[in-house]
């Protein structure tokens, strides 16, 4: 694979954290960087993703869609001096209700008005 295909890239978390840089090819899809962010998720950190779903990849204030190739993401990378792309990562965790979610009650209530018409 040619040199030029490869783009450097390294992923800024939360926390200021980084993980990478790690190269991938101008082919590999934005879906392929996010499965490579949760498999290598640093071990200690308060917010984990449970799944590549979860994560949002950010680029020059942009989303990247999952099925967007690094190639085509290439425009938001920018020309990068050091050859390093920084690309945040941003994690979203599912909307699972949890056994200790508090319960909202969203049945119909009956109003009574009390009000006296003259």
């Amino acid at each position: 694979m040619p040199e030029e295909d490869l783009v450097c890239i390294k992923f800024r978390l939360y926390d200021g954290s980084d993980m990478g840089p790690f190269r991938y090819s101008s082919a590999s899809t934005v879906d392929t960087l996010k499965q490579r962010v949760v498999s290598d998720w640093p071990k200690g950190k308060t917010i984990v993703p449970k799944g590549a779903n979860e994560v949002k990849l950010i680029s020059s204030g942009k989303i990247l869609e999952n099925n967007k190739t690094v190639g085509q993401c290439r425009m938001p990378f920018g020309d990068n001096i050091e050859g390093v792309v920084i690309i945040h990562v941003v994690v979203q965790p599912s909307l699972a209700k949890s056994k200790t979610e508090k319960k909202i009650d969203d049945s119909p209530r009956k109003i009574v008005c009390s009000c006296s018409i003259l």
